[in-house]
C-alpha cells in the first residue's frame, strides 16, 4: 500500500479533541495530549446535506431526538458518500453518527464508527488524522470485548502507519490484528488483508528486503 496522491481535504466536521484513553498498548505508538470529550452539542447540518437526497430519514430521527435512528441514517449515507469517494460530506455524517450512537450508549456501534473515520480518512489521503479515530476504536473495542473490531482498528491503524512510512510499526499492528480476527473468527477476507500487510516489504537499493 502507497500513500495516496492526493491531497488532503478539508473536514466536514471538526475533530472531536483528542482520544478520551488511548489504547493502553498501543499509547506509546501515538502521541496526543489529554482529552476533554465530545461535544455536548452537534452544529447544524451543513445546508449542503441538509438539501441532499439522503439527508430526510437523518433530519426526522433528529427532529425526535432519536439518537439511534439518527445514527443509523447518518451512517448509510457516510457510507454512500464513502462508495463515491465523497469525502467531505462522508466525514461530516460520520461523524454525526458518532456522536448519536454515542448519546445513545450504542457502544459496538460507536466503536464501528470511530473506526470507519480512520478508514475513510486514510482512504482520502490523510492517515495521520485518521490515527486518532483507530486508536480510539482500538481502546473501545477492547473495552466492550469486541475483538473483531478491535482487529480491524489495528488493521487500519497498520495501513496508516505504512502510509506514513513507519513499516515496523505497521507489521507489529498487523500481527496484533491477525491474533484478534482470527481468534473472533472474522470472514477469511479480512484476515488475509491482516496477513498482506505483515508480508509488507520495502525497497532497500535496488532489491528488496522484507521488513523487520
Amino acid at each position: 500500500m502507497t500513500p495516496h496522491a492526493h491531497s488532503r481535504p478539508a473536514w466536514g466536521e471538526p475533530p472531536p479533541g483528542p482520544i478520551a484513553r488511548l489504547g493502553r498498548r498501543l499509547a506509546g505508538l501515538l502521541r496526543g495530549r489529554p482529552a476533554t470529550g465530545r461535544p455536548t452539542a452537534l452544529p447544524e447540518l451543513p445546508l449542503v446535506l441538509r438539501r441532499s437526497a439522503v439527508a430526510a430519514p437523518y433530519l426526522d430521527a433528529e427532529r425526535r431526538r432519536d439518537h439511534p435512528a439518527a445514527g443509523a441514517a447518518a451512517a448509510a449515507a457516510s457510507e454512500r458518500a464513502i462508495a463515491a469517494a465523497e469525502w467531505w460530506p462522508a466525514d461530516a455524517w460520520a461523524h454525526r453518527a458518532l456522536w448519536h450512537y454515542e448519546q445513545a450508549q450504542m457502544a459496538l456501534e460507536a466503536t464501528h464508527q470511530a473506526r470507519r473515520i480512520g478508514d475513510l480518512r486514510v482512504a482520502a489521503g490523510d492517515p495521520a488524522t485518521a490515527r486518532r479515530y483507530y486508536a480510539e476504536a482500538i481502546d473501545e473495542a477492547r473495552d466492550i470485548g469486541a475483538e473483531r473490531e478491535q482487529g480491524l482498528a489495528a488493521l487500519g491503524l497498520g495501513r496508516a502507519q505504512l502510509d506514513l512510512g513507519d513499516v515496523t510499526v505497521a507489521r507489529r499492528l498487523a500481527s496484533a490484528a491477525i491474533t484478534l480476527l482470527e481468534r473472533s473468527e472474522a470472514p477469511a477476507a479480512e484476515i488475509d488483508a491482516a496477513r498482506a500487510l505483515l508480508g509488507t516489504e520495502v525497497a532497500v537499493g535496488e532489491g528488496t528486503e522484507e521488513a523487520r
